[in-house]
């Protein structure tokens, strides 16, 4: 069978995988000379504690595995299966974090709660002040920038993979072709569209009515921290923010302890970890109307860098990268992802949510699976 992928973010790139992994033949074509989205402006952060039960879990449980095995295959991903800790303060927080360790699927998640004793034993790096943490084994980490050159090394050497760079897709021209803005004509068995967030053009044209709508964030990087952070670190007001943490507790903590105004007006949490240069990853914001604002506000960044501070006891390195990015999420935000068959022979794969990294080679494996590759 003979595969065209288009997009080579990191959802594309898992379909190309799993292609080449099946014995088949694949072209993939990227609009950029390389993926520039949001598979490379994230935190590399495969994240399985706060998703919702049920498919979601699933797919992030069997994602996790998958990132592993092809880790241990391409060292280049950087694949550390680091834990996360979740600090909490005051009695609040500490209810919602009880309630997380008693779901029935706690277990699977890799939960327990511990002493703040106990998470710096875990990450001697938190050194400020907190109650206790909720303690996320199974949570892990991949380097985003190089993770998708690497992968594509992979696949090149298998000798069935083609990659064509600065080239956009234009047209659907029947079962199994597309043309390229060079006017170029790709033939194969099946067509994988993975666009990421870019759902206008062609997108629209082959699904008007797409439930899946674009999701913008703030984000940065420090210089290295000078020691090991030894796990991803979240805040509290990431229990506000995935669906795992939803109970009664959360309900308290959200009538009882509001967010502060610049992590309300933003719809912000802590998300945190570490580069393999020892430079952290730090975000994050989320704005959901359109048009989204061109430029980054400060303010979201001086809140941000206030809670880490207030983990690690003492001050951030230097800020040296900042950022926004733009994701796709499904409205419907209980589906993993949005797969449509658009054409005889044409599949279009997107809106994950932020859960791309996470979940890609998952996703990936399903649409194989469902396409009989």
């Amino acid at each position: 069978m003979r595969v065209i992928v288009v997009g080579a973010g990191v959802v594309g790139t898992m379909h190309a995988w799993h292609a080449v992994e099946r014995g088949h033949q694949v072209v993939q074509i990227e609009r950029e000379s390389e993926a520039r989205g949001a598979s490379l402006r994230n935190f590399g952060q495969i994240w399985v504690s706060g998703r919702a039960g049920g498919e979601e879990l699933e797919t992030a449980l069997r994602a996790r595995e998958l990132w592993e095995a092809i880790g241990a295959r391409v060292p280049g991903l950087g694949f550390r299966a680091i834990g996360s800790l979740t600090p909490v303060r005051g009695d609040l927080e500490l209810a919602v974090a009880e309630a997380a360790v008693a779901r029935p699927d706690a277990a699977a998640r890799g939960y327990k709660l511990v002493t703040a004793a106990e998470a710096r034993r875990i990450n001697p790096a938190l050194r400020g002040d907190f109650t206790a943490a909720l303690w996320c084994e199974r949570d892990a980490a991949v380097e985003p920038r190089p993770a998708q050159l690497a992968l594509k090394q992979a696949l090149l050497a298998s000798g069935r993979y083609t990659y064509l760079g600065g080239r956009e897709v234009r047209d659907v021209l029947g079962e199994g072709s597309v043309r390229d803005d060079h006017g170029d004509v790709h033939t194969g068995d099946a067509v994988v569209l993975c666009p990421g967030a870019s759902l206008s053009g062609l997108v629209r044209e082959l699904a008007p009515d797409l439930p899946v709508r674009r999701v913008r964030l703030q984000m940065m990087q420090t210089d290295p921290l000078g020691e090991p952070l030894t796990t991803s670190v979240a805040d509290a007001d990431s229990f506000r923010y995935y669906p795992a943490y939803a109970s009664e507790a959360l309900d308290a903590l959200n009538s009882g302890q509001p967010q502060v105004p610049t992590a309300a007006a933003h719809k912000m949490q802590l998300l945190m970890v570490q580069r393999s240069d020892g430079g952290l990853t730090i975000g994050d914001t989320h704005e959901y109307e359109h048009p989204f604002a061109f430029d980054t506000l400060e303010d979201p960044y001086e809140h941000v860098t206030a809670v880490v501070e207030s983990f690690l006891g003492r001050p951030l390195p230097k800020i040296r990268r900042r950022w926004a990015g733009v994701y796709a999420q499904c409205t419907d935000k209980s589906r993993v992802v949005h797969r449509q068959q658009v054409r005889d022979g044409v599949w279009l794969v997107t809106g994950p949510g932020g859960r791309g990294m996470t979940c890609s080679p998952a996703i990936a494996e399903t649409t194989a699976n469902e396409l009989g590759w």
